[in-house]
C-alpha cells in the first residue's frame, strides 16, 4: 500500500501536484475536461487544508521546445471556474521568475506551471531539472494516473527528494485495477480490441490466469482469426504475430479459460468513412476488410457479459468513429452499461466511445490511463507509482 494525501500534513505546505491535464483541444478551446475534473477532490484537499497547491502537467507532445499552441492557459482557466476561484498561470514551470511567483502565494491559492514537456530534459528524467522542480515544494502529489508509466523527471525525478504521495485519482486508479489482478468477483470477462494484438499480448497472458473469457473483437481479431486459419480478406492482419497468435490460443486452452472470436462481421471495400457496410459470415470475401463485429457476435458477446459479475473493457470491436461501423461497439458498451457487474473501462478509445453512446453513467470507473493501465493489468511495476512512500 502506498502513502496518499490524507497521510502527509498539508497546512502552510507548498504541495508540488503532478496531474494529466493532457485535455483534447480545437481551436484552443478544452473539447472535454474530464481530466480536469477527476483532479478536483484532490485540489480540495489542498485548498481546504491550508496548503499551497502548485499544479504541474503536460500538455501534448512539444518535444522539448516551446509550442504557442500546447500552453496551458486555456486549462487553468478552465480549472478557475470549477475551482470557483483564481488560478494564476505562470509562463515556464522553473526559473527565477517562477521563484518569485510561489512566494507571493498564501494558503489556499493554486498556481499552474507551463507545460513541463516544453524543457526537453523532462522526458529524460534529468537529475538536475527534476531537482529544480522539486525545490519548489515541501511535499510532492502524484495524481497523474495517466502518466505513471512513464520515468520522467515530474512524475520519478522529484520522488528522490521530496516525501512522494499518491492523490485521490492516482490511489483510487492503483484500487480498481489491483482489484481486477488480486481479488475479481466470478465470472470474470475482459472485453478486447483495438488495432493491435501485439499491443495486448503482455494483457491477455497476465489476464489468462484469471478470468473466465476473453471477448475480443477489433483489427486484433483478425491476426487472431488468421492464425487458426480463418479467411479474413483484406482484414489488418499482424503476419509477423501469427506464431505468437497461435501460442497464446494453445496457452488459453491449456488454462481452461476460453477466447471468444467474432462469428461474423461486418466489412467493405476499403478502408473510408463513407465505404458501404456489407454483412459478412464467418468467411470474409477476398476483396472485403473487417471493419466491425456482425450482430451474431454482438449477441453472443452481450449473453457473456450479461452474465458477468467482474468486466475489464479494453479497446473498440470495430471503427466506431464511424457510424457506419459503430454497431458493434455500441452494442457490448450498451451490454456492459446494462450489467449488475463490476465494470472498469480503461484506454481512450473505450472511454470515447462510453462518452460518445452517452452510457458513461452506467460504467463502474471509467480509468484516465491509457498505456498506464494497461502496464499495470500486465503486472508490470509502473515508475510513477513505485517511487511513492510505502505506508
Amino acid at each position: 500500500m502506498k502513502k496518499t494525501i490524507d497521510n502527509i500534513e498539508l497546512a502552510g505546505k507548498r504541495v508540488l501536484l503532478r496531474v494529466d491535464f493532457n485535455v483534447p483541444l480545437k481551436d484552443g478551446r478544452i473539447t472535454s475536461d474530464v481530466r480536469i475534473r477527476r483532479v478536483l477532490p484532490t485540489l480540495n484537499r489542498i485548498i481546504e487544508s491550508g496548503g499551497i497547491a502548485v499544479v504541474m502537467s503536460h500538455l501534448g507532445r512539444p518535444k522539448g521546445r516551446v509550442v504557442e499552441e500546447l500552453r496551458l492557459d486555456p486549462v487553468a482557466e478552465r480549472l478557475s471556474e470549477l475551482l470557483g476561484r483564481g488560478v494564476e498561470k505562470l509562463g515556464d514551470c522553473i526559473g527565477p521568475d517562477v521563484k518569485e511567483a510561489l512566494g507571493r502565494l498564501g494558503p489556499g491559492d493554486v498556481v499552474l506551471l507551463e507545460n513541463v514537456r516544453f524543457h526537453p530534459q523532462e522526458r529524460k528524467n534529468d537529475p538536475g531539472f527534476a531537482r529544480e522542480l522539486a525545490g519548489l515544494g515541501d511535499v510532492f502529489v502524484n495524481d497523474a494516473f495517466g502518466a505513471a508509466h512513464r520515468a520522467h523527471a515530474s512524475t520519478v525525478g522529484i520522488a528522490g527528494h521530496l516525501p512522494a504521495v499518491a492523490g485521490y485519482l492516482m490511489a483510487r486508479e492503483m484500487e480498481v485495477l489491483g482489484k481486477l489482478l488480486e481479488r475479481p468477483e466470478k465470472p470474470y470477462v475482459a472485453v478486447l480490441g483495438g488495432a493491435k494484438v501485439s499491443d495486448k499480448i503482455g494483457l491477455i497472458r497476465n489476464l489468462l490466469p484469471r478470468v473466465d473469457s476473453i471477448i475480443v473483437g477489433g483489427a486484433m481479431a483478425y491476426t487472431l482469426l488468421a492464425a487458426e486459419g480463418a479467411p479474413v480478406g483484406k482484414s489488418r492482419v499482424e503476419e509477423d504475430k501469427l506464431d505468437i497468435a497461435r501460442e497464446t490460443g494453445k496457452h488459453a486452452a491449456a488454462l481452461g479459460g476460453q477466447i471468444f472470436l467474432p462469428v461474423d462481421h461486418i466489412v467493405a471495400q476499403a478502408f473510408e468513412e463513407g465505404a458501404e457496410p456489407v454483412e459478412a459470415g464467418s468467411e470474409i470475401p477476398e476483396n472485403l476488410m473487417g471493419m466491425d463485429i456482425g450482430e451474431q457476435t454482438a449477441a453472443r458477446y452481450g449473453e457473456i457479459i450479461g452474465a458477468a459479475k467482474t468486466i475489464l473493457w479494453n479497446g473498440p470491436m470495430g471503427v466506431f468513429e464511424w457510424d457506419s461501423f459503430a454497431a458493434g461497439t455500441r452494442a457490448v458498451a450498451r451490454a456492459i452499461a446494462d450489467s449488475d457487474a463490476y465494470s472498469v473501462c480503461c484506454g481512450g478509445d473505450s472511454a470515447a466511445a462510453v462518452e460518445k453512446f452517452g452510457l458513461a453513467d452506467g460504467i463502474s470507473h471509467i480509468s484516465t490511463g491509457g498505456g498506464a493501465s494497461l502496464e499495470f493489468l500486465e503486472g508490470k511495476e509502473l515508475p510513477g507509482i513505485a517511487v511513492l512512500q510505502d505506508r
